[in-house]
């Protein structure tokens, strides 16, 4: 079990990373952003066109991957979205219980099926080097390969976290969790 902690210590890290570097395409989203509606607003006045296409793609770009990136990473700070209604009242091992059973039920089925159904796309993508429709436009092909790749992480990320679920379950303290913490 000790190496199995480790190894969801490693993927936790991973997962660390991929948080500072949303931060990161955060900041500049929204400096492409900002940058986007001066220009836009600046255009009305000068009679030409400051900006473009390739502008407002580069920011839905960047939204696409800080969406997609940051899923593992919010997953392993534990602040994805919950519907507690009786999950706060739990003891640390029944929340264990349904966060296993949540992660193994519908996080991986899920992961699993995004992974799946997508490759088609992305693989076609690749295949005619897909561009976007908009004058100016970028390619498509790398950000739809984001899709799997996300997801394929999000998935692992899930495995580390019912790593550390099984860990609290047989009473073994995950690396992120004081002992006294694991109740009964």
């Amino acid at each position: 079990m000790q190496f199995l902690l480790r190894v969801s210590g490693w993927i936790d890290r991973i997962s660390g990373w991929l948080g500072w570097l949303t931060i990161g395409l955060t900041l500049m989203m929204t400096a492409v952003g900002a940058y986007n509606a001066v220009t836009r607003y600046l255009s009305h006045y000068t009679g030409t066109n400051l900006s473009s296409n390739r502008y407002i793609e580069v920011q839905w770009y960047l939204f696409s991957l800080v969406f997609l990136l940051a899923a593992a990473y919010v997953l392993q700070k534990g602040s994805h979205v919950r519907v507690d209604i009786f999950y706060s009242r739990l003891s640390v091992k029944q929340k264990a219980w349904v966060d296993l059973l949540g992660t193994l039920l519908l996080l991986l089925p899920f992961c699993a099926i995004v992974i799946i159904y997508s490759l088609p796309a992305v693989t076609n993508s690749w295949k005619v080097l897909e561009q976007s429709s908009d004058p100016a436009g970028l390619p498509r092909y790398p950000l739809k390969t984001m899709i799997p790749v996300a997801f394929a992480w999000l998935g692992i990320q899930g495995i580390s976290e019912a790593i550390k679920q099984i860990a609290i379950l047989r009473g073994i303290p995950p690396l992120n969790i004081h002992p006294e913490e694991v109740g009964p």
